[in-house]
């Protein structure tokens, strides 16, 4: 996996909340960093989706992934399939068909997102009620 997107350092000290002082804006950093991180592998219009596809059905041809996830241009898919597979989240397996069969499919660490995601899906869906009642 390429790391050089992550950064080993911390953030600005002007990112954290301005009650904190000295040693306080330093933990606060450090504290912020896998947070970063993980907007860094999930960011993006797409990622989470296609992880949902891929944990709602499992193994999923390129085609199937576009089908399913209506306006995605195969050009953005193929990307997004690149990063999550570059940060080990799914595999990309090919077989020696006629064409060329090729599946998506998410890896053990890419499972460990399903809980992640689903907190996502349920806060979305409070958070929809609770906008849609004002």
């Amino acid at each position: 996996m390429e790391t050089s997107n992550l950064k080993d350092t911390t953030h600005e000290a002007s990112q954290c909340p301005s009650s904190m002082n000295g040693s306080g804006k330093k933990e606060c950093s450090i504290q912020l960093l896998p947070i970063q991180d993980a907007l860094e592998v999930l960011g993006g219009k797409w990622k989470v989706f296609i992880i949902m596809v891929l944990i709602q059905g499992g193994k999923r041809r390129f085609k199937e992934l576009q089908r399913e996830l209506p306006g995605i241009t195969g050009k953005v898919l193929s990307k997004e399939l690149k990063d999550l597979e570059q940060h080990e989240i799914i595999t990309r397996t090919v077989y020696d068909t006629s064409p060329i069969t090729v599946e998506y499919e998410l890896t053990e660490y890419g499972l460990t997102l399903k809980s992640t995601i689903f907190a996502l899906h349920q806060w979305g869906s409070a958070h929809r009620k609770r906008i849609m009642v004002k």
